[in-house]
């Protein structure tokens, strides 16, 4: 049965059935206890339907519980156009991070401990938004201080060229090298 005709007790008025002999209306507590059942068979489909639909959600959803003190990786990608993390564009990475889990502040939400160049953030993330850090040496990362000039510039030294070839354009050619600078390692 049709919303339309559940809720009004008759065909709704569309052009395909307008041309069709209307029926008369049944007046009294015959049409109160009628409209009574039909708004419970309604209440029971929705019912069905909606555990039906709760069924599908249960069996996909992953319940994640961190501890207070654990590593964890905050996803950044949300807010892809945004700059708020500091990172933009194709090859920014998904996750930031680690930062040190605070303690869990909802049933879905976890405080992290952000350093100071995010305070604009507030620090309370949904569970869907943190993955757990599994620390690996490939992470770790030497960072070789750099000298820099009074104009904000620095001086980059080659250090042995790797590889040569040469490009021939329509008249001349060109000689391409990659080099290893001083500051890359």
């Amino acid at each position: 049965m049709p919303p339309y005709e559940a809720l009004y007790g008759r065909k709704c008025g569309s052009p395909t059935n307008w041309d069709e002999v209307r029926e008369g209306k049944i007046l009294g507590p015959e049409m109160v206890q009628q409209m009574k059942e039909i708004v419970k068979l309604i209440q029971k489909r929705l019912l069905a339907a909606q555990d039906r639909k709760r069924k599908y959600a249960d069996s996909a959803r992953k319940y994640v519980n961190f501890q207070e003190g654990e590593e964890l990786l905050l996803k950044v990608s949300p807010w892809k156009g945004l700059t708020r993390f500091g990172k933009k564009g194709k090859l920014a990475p998904r996750y930031i991070g680690p930062f040190k889990n605070l303690g869990q502040v909802g049933k879905v939400t976890y405080k992290l401990d952000l350093p100071p160049q995010y305070q604009h953030v507030h620090n309370a993330f949904h569970v869907s938004l943190l993955k757990k850090y599994n620390p690996d040496v490939k992470h770790v990362t030497e960072f070789k201080p750099i000298e820099i000039l009074a104009d904000m510039s620095y001086v980059e030294q080659p250090v042995k060229i790797l590889d040569w070839k040469e490009k021939s354009l329509k008249n001349k050619s060109v000689r391409l090298m990659k080099v290893l600078w001083r500051s890359q390692g």
